[in-house]
């Protein structure tokens, strides 16, 4: 592995480290959010005649705005796995090239 590969991957790990925070703050806002929403719109389904909670879920969970959060969830998810995933991947970079370093380093003194 080069240096410039090393440097690229620890910029990495620098520069998407606070978006992948960002987009996991995402994530958690929305799987909360869908909880407030879904009591808003069984509450909504309650006053517009439903006859039981299971009634009322069910209204919620079929409603547009629901679904629609859902597909936020689907991309927020999408986007911080992204992340995540990428991040993991430099960081397994810096360790390979840091056992590659040791290695040298003990090839090195059972030569000299």
């Amino acid at each position: 592995m080069s240096q410039k590969e090393i440097n690229d991957a620890v910029d990495y790990i620098y520069t998407h480290g606070q978006k992948y925070a960002h987009a996991k703050a995402e994530v958690t806002y929305i799987e909360e959010y869908r909880k407030s929403l879904k009591a808003i719109l069984m509450e909504q389904a309650m006053k517009d005649g439903a006859r039981s909670a299971a009634k009322a879920e069910m209204i919620a969970y079929s409603d547009p705005k629901y679904l629609e959060l859902l597909e936020g969830l689907r991309a927020a998810v999408e986007a911080a796995e992204g992340l995540r995933w990428g991040l993991v991947s430099a960081q397994a970079r810096v360790e390979v090239w840091r056992s590659l370093e040791a290695s040298n380093r003990i090839m090195d003194r059972a030569v000299s």
